[in-house]
């Protein structure tokens, strides 16, 4: 566990007042349970009694975040909004933003519309008892499962007064993703995924090297794609999750200089359970899907502080510059 770093004094003032004037970046955190997990979800039906460990798993990084005055996106899982109301609501009082990671954590791909509306409108009834739902105006896909499969779900995700998505995978694996996407925010739409629509070309995002947004989005959705750099031809995921765990943490940090250096922000997911040293170990999978699932996970938090010692971050709606909340009388049920 990640503990406060003493005496920091005068050195941990600087440090603060440098990061003011860097760009800022997005950092997100994706609340849900070990067992939500995709390569585990589908063999908990051998675990009986389930553990939840998603409060004692989501702590340490709250202290980081507390120790280097740093608010963040958690997009959480309507379920462990309805067992764990009260971690939810102090994540709200703290001062980070709270956004949508679906109801159960079923991936798009096994929904329809309809499965999704119900959802979003069941997350709705969850959160009126935590924090004005009104301000959940940011949606993560599980298993970033928007792609041309369920590109519909954009649509569902607008009538809802969403005004922001942050699911795309800008690069194929054998899970996710979609080829061709825009590497910085962009306006898609159901029709076309990874092309950017914008509503007024005169009205654009221009982000300076102090991170301060120029020119607000002028239209009413954008997508924050998550982050890859192109080198040697090949797009290379940069954003969080497996791709945090395994990349050594010189190299990770001289790729993210490199996309702020290109004048973008990028953004950062992880997840508790990926940091808790108690997340139980499921038997059954594949060397694959193990070594996806659980590499390196001792790593996480010691890469968090580095992160938020060298970078400049905030919750995705302030990075995006968006103002207000959710827009549709649906999102208020």
């Amino acid at each position: 566990m990640a503990m406060p770093i003493a005496g920091l004094g005068a050195e941990h003032s600087a440090l603060v007042a440098k990061q003011r004037l860097m760009m800022q970046n997005a950092l997100s955190i994706d609340l849900e349970d070990w067992f939500h997990a995709e390569l585990v979800r589908s063999r908990m039906e051998e675990v009986s009694p389930i553990m939840h460990r998603v409060e004692e798993a989501v702590e340490p990084i709250l202290t980081l975040l507390q120790q280097y005055g740093v608010r963040a996106t958690f997009f959480v899982v309507g379920e462990v909004m309805r067992h764990h109301p009260h971690v939810v609501r102090r994540i709200y009082e703290q001062g980070h933003e709270i956004g949508c990671h679906g109801w159960s954590h079923r991936p798009l791909w096994t929904l329809n519309p309809k499965d999704l509306a119900e959802e979003l409108e069941e997350f709705d009834r969850d959160a009126a008892g935590v924090l004005p739902v009104d301000e959940v105006i940011g949606f993560r896909a599980p298993t970033f499962s928007l792609d041309e499969r369920t590109a519909w779900a954009l649509d569902i995700l607008r009538d809802h007064g969403f005004r922001y998505d942050s699911s795309i995978f800008p690069m194929r694996n054998y899970l996710y993703g979609v080829n061709g996407c825009p590497p910085r925010p962009y306006h898609p739409t159901g029709v076309e995924l990874a092309r950017d629509h914008e509503a007024d070309k005169s009205q654009s995002t221009a982000i300076t090297i102090k991170g301060e947004i120029e020119t607000c989005l002028g239209v009413d959705f954008i997508e924050f794609p998550m982050t890859a750099i192109l080198l040697a031809g090949l797009q290379v995921p940069v954003s969080g999750g497996f791709y945090l765990r395994a990349m050594p943490l010189p190299i990770l940090r001289y790729l993210l200089r490199r996309v702020n250096a290109e004048g973008r922000p990028f953004v950062i997911y992880l997840h508790p359970w990926e940091a808790d040293e108690r997340t139980p170990r499921i038997r059954g999978l594949s060397p694959l899907e193990h070594l996806v699932t659980y590499y390196n996970s001792g790593s996480v938090l010691r890469k968090l502080e580095a992160l938020l010692r060298g970078f400049s971050f905030a919750p995705l709606r302030q990075v995006l510059c968006i103002q207000g909340g959710r827009q549709a009388a649906t999102a208020l049920r």
